[in-house]
């Protein structure tokens, strides 16, 4: 058991998004995404995933959060934010939670969704105050996950490593999200992790997710680093590719993680979101993740 999670040693998971599959019929009238929850689910439990997501597959990153929020439109805003009439992601996650025990919930951070879009406000003269404004907003969709009952609640926040944000912004933004949660946060950030790694250990969540199959220079960082009590995601699988790995090369690259941490810090999922790769090509990676992770248990 982890010190954090429940769950084996060693737990499978995911980053979010998996491929879209489009319902036909009545029911897609109804609701165009149903089948696309319900086989991103399926697929997932079929794979052996631990922990799994509802898929995100109602819409990109942005939109599938912002299209919701008063005060923007489009790619704008035009007002004060304010919290969106009901929950956006908590009905996909219950359901995905009628099929698993341990499910996470996924939302993408303040100071990312502040930087896709344009201020064209008076109310907000700065990307940073429109972040926190956003993060407010997000708290409550954050409660809301966790009163549903999942095991983790993973904020996104892909800008960080770019070096274009605040990081001081960046973490009060986060504190704003979760500060009224009780089940463990996890910080999603793509990338080369060199110009943030500091900042990101002192983050206040417990655990920190990265990309190390296309960024592996990202290990060698956290071997000069202190990360306490946290837990670190590592991605061993390749998401921007749809050529899927051979269970021996997704097995040393844990290995390799397994150098740098204890088993009981690490938790294994792909680089960043499947949403782009074919069906069948995501199924696959996440299948031969979870063998080699099987396969590595069995010499712990």
């Amino acid at each position: 058991m982890s010190r954090i999670l429940p769950g084996p040693v060693l737990p499978t998971t995911v980053v979010g998004s998996y491929p879209v599959t489009k319902s036909g019929g009545i029911s897609g009238l109804l609701d165009p995404f149903r089948e696309a929850v319900k086989t991103a689910v399926a697929d997932q439990v079929a794979a052996g995933i631990d922990i799994i997501s509802d898929g995100q597959v109602r819409g990109d990153m942005v939109g599938m959060f912002t299209g919701l929020i008063p005060g923007i439109r489009g790619s704008e805003v035009i007002g004060p934010v304010s919290p969106a009439a009901g929950p956006i992601t908590v009905a996909d996650t219950r359901y995905a939670l009628s099929r698993a025990p341990l499910v996470k919930g996924i939302i993408t951070g303040p100071t990312t969704l502040s930087f896709a879009l344009h201020i064209a406000t008076p109310s907000y003269r700065s990307r940073g105050e429109l972040a926190l404004d956003l993060a407010r907003v997000l708290a409550r969709e954050a409660v809301l996950l966790a009163e549903a009952g999942v095991s983790i609640i993973q904020i996104d926040e892909p800008i960080l490593s770019t070096g274009a944000a605040d990081i001081a912004t960046a973490t009060e933004g986060l504190r704003l999200v979760t500060g009224n949660l009780s089940v463990p946060v996890c910080l999603h950030v793509c990338g080369n992790l060199s110009a943030v790694i500091d900042e990101l250990v002192a983050m206040p969540v417990d655990i920190l997710d990265g990309e190390f199959a296309r960024s592996p220079e990202n290990l060698a960082l956290f071997r000069e680093v202190e990360i306490g009590e946290k837990m670190v995601g590592f991605g061993c699988i390749d998401s921007s590719r749809p050529e899927v790995e051979e269970i021996d090369l997704i097995r040393s690259r844990i290995e390799s993680a397994l150098t740098v941490f204890a088993p009981e810090q690490l938790l294994v999922d792909p680089d960043c979101g499947l949403r782009m790769l074919p069906r069948e090509s995501a199924f696959s990676k996440l299948s031969r993740m979870v063998e080699a992770v099987r396969q590595i248990r069995t010499e712990l």
